[in-house]
């Protein structure tokens, strides 16, 4: 009998750096590690190999400065004020992207925050504090002075840091702080306005365009390269950055379908086995102690193989064995699951089985498995996600 269902493994790299051969380099250590005396595994067809995005970014050197970020704003924005709408507050995300924008708008910044807290649940009001006192607030949009009047400072959980002083900081003369939820608010101070929320940029942007506004993303800016040399990603722009060091932030990684494909063969020609690939970036998940949303990327997985399309279909196990009727409970598995081909996805069999894509839950899975800290081990491998109770 198996009695080993899905495993995730964390695979150690050594450190890799702009212009290491990543396919020859994953390949070579997922085949040594399957021979290891330590931990051997069989390499089988379906397997799953992630890889972290920022492996790939830095690999192809796909870095950018401060600089360059000011550099491009200030072609985008050649003359007067701009406001920047709903960004997360985050040191490594956004904080080195606002130096360099601020840098590159010629007149004031005027930054919008949402509240109670951003978009991925980073907190700029206490949500007791909120609901204690927003009675007295003037209106639904308000400035720096009356937040710390009405509700004080408030610091972040994890890091301590008043991300209202510390935004303004960069530039107190020149950065003014806000808050509104209606992204209509930023134009009560300027026409060009800069989207900085990562996943409701479209409909942000849509919003103020029929308001009429000109409005720019972060997924424009660095979306080419700057100048020579300089990274740059067509996609996703300044989306999915992170800081690298006080003058510049790695971007998200350029080509990342034809890199998977790329491994894919690779692992192919050297196995013999059929394996599947993505490179994975965030997990989409929620910590339940502070309610922060940890997908600060646009997407989990920028990149992915055929075989990692579409959602699961699967039959609720527990649903089925509890209510078996005269059946084995084994038995009524096993049919229900033989079935499924032929199931109502929106029947009771399916109750409780969340619809969401492979692969923000491989890259989710991905994502605890290899963490963001000490661990090295940027590569992870995945066996047994595809199979089933009745699967030997």
């Amino acid at each position: 009998m198996r009695y080993i269902g899905a495993a995730s493994r964390g695979i150690r790299l050594p450190v890799v750096t702009k212009g290491a051969d990543l396919i020859n380099l994953i390949s070579d250590t997922v085949i040594a590690a399957s021979k290891s005396e330590r931990d051997p595994f069989v390499i089988r067809d379906r397997d799953i190999v992630g890889v972290t995005e920022s492996l790939v970014a830095r690999s192809q050197g796909n870095y950018v400065t401060l600089a360059d970020i000011s550099e491009d704003v200030r072609r985008r924005v050649p003359e007067g004020d701009v406001s920047i709408l709903f960004p997360i507050m985050s040191r490594n995300r956004f904080h080195q992207l606002l130096r360099g924008i601020v840098n590159g708008v010629r007149g004031k910044v005027r930054v919008f925050l949402s509240y109670p807290s951003d978009e991925v649940g980073n907190q700029v009001i206490d949500p007791m504090n909120y609901y204690l006192n927003s009675d007295r607030l003037s209106g639904d949009s308000f400035d720096e002075e009356e937040y710390y009047k009405v509700f004080g400072e408030c610091r972040h959980p994890f890091t301590g840091v008043d991300y209202v002083k510390l935004y303004r900081s960069i530039d107190p003369e020149k950065i003014s702080i806000h808050f509104a939820n209606n992204p209509l608010a930023a134009l009560s101070f300027s026409n060009t306005v800069l989207v900085a929320s990562i996943h409701s940029r479209k409909l942000h942007r849509d919003i103020l365009e029929k308001a009429g506004a000109r409005v720019i993303t972060l997924d424009e800016i660095c979306s080419a390269p700057v100048r020579e040399g300089a990274g740059y990603n067509e996609q996703y722009g300044l989306l999915g950055s992170n800081y690298t060091n006080d003058n510049s932030v790695k971007l998200f990684p350029r080509d990342c379908g034809t890199f998977v494909r790329a491994l894919q063969k690779e692992l192919f020609d050297r196995t013999g086995k059929n394996l599947e690939v993505l490179v994975y970036g965030d997990g989409a998940f929620k910590d339940p102690v502070c309610g922060i949303w940890e997908l600060a990327d646009p997407v989990v997985s920028p990149g992915y193989t055929d075989g990692l399309n579409g959602m699961p279909k699967e039959i609720k196990f527990k649903y089925v064995a509890d209510n078996s009727g005269d059946k084995d409970p084994s038995d009524a598995v096993r049919e229900a699951i033989a079935a499924k081909s032929e199931m109502d996805k929106y029947g009771h069999c399916t109750l409780g089985t969340t619809p969401r894509r492979m692969t923000d839950l491989i890259g989710s899975l991905c994502d605890l498995t290899s963490g963001s800290g000490d661990k090295g081990t940027p590569v992870v491998y995945i066996q047994g996600y595809f199979d089933c109770y009745l699967d030997d």
